[in-house]
């Protein structure tokens, strides 16, 4: 494990702020085949790529790319067309739901008083936008965190489509249908446990 541990700091998050470092683990893993991750500092979108908690890294996240997914990773994705959306995916026990949650949090930490099912949450946001602009959720850097006794929640950040306009359209095209079929797979998975 040390010889693949990245370079790039983007890929190596801090759990020490979190206090159950294991319930964070555990949520954080179940979107590790269905969300794409975003690096600044080398400006990179990966959607093939694994996560770790090595031992001698104590409290610390590391996502590694597949080395040979070449295809999967997008390049020269600029820093301004990847934006913040105040959107938290939430697991549903911290507001005695069950499933996967969304919900908006506050600058200060508080929720708001609506939170809707993942997948309706996420359809409902997505038929709202403009084909050239469609809601493509990523993850980066700092987006796990926690929140009131300790639940691990998900920030999303979004790629804007509209700010790689330098951009073919087939890349364009690339990255959307890359990361609806990650949600969709999201969405299938939280059905089948549902089911459970």
């Amino acid at each position: 494990m040390d010889q693949q541990l990245p370079d790039n700091p983007d890929l190596s998050w801090d759990l020490g702020s979190i206090n159950n470092a294991n319930r964070a683990r555990d949520f954080v893993m179940q979107f590790e085949h269905t969300l794409c991750v975003y690096s600044r500092t080398v400006k990179q979108i990966y959607s093939t790529y694994s996560m770790h908690f090595p031992r001698q890294l104590n409290r610390k996240l590391v996502i590694l790319p597949d080395p040979t997914a070449f295809h999967d990773t997008y390049y020269h994705i600029p820093p301004e067309a990847v934006m913040a959306t105040g959107i938290y995916i939430i697991p549903g026990g911290l507001v005695d739901r069950q499933g996967l949650q969304l919900a908006n949090v506050s600058k200060g930490r508080s929720m708001g008083a609506r939170q809707v099912p993942f997948e309706k949450g996420v359809r409902a946001i997505a038929q709202k936008r403009p084909a050239s602009d469609p809601f493509l959720p990523i993850l980066v850097k700092g987006d796990l965190r926690e929140f009131e006794a300790e639940w691990p929640v998900l920030h999303l950040h979004r790629i804007r489509l509209d700010s790689l306009s330098d951009r073919s359209e087939l890349e364009r095209n690339s990255i959307r249908d890359t990361i609806q079929e990650k949600l969709e797979a999201l969405f299938s998975a939280e059905r089948r446990q549902s089911w459970v």
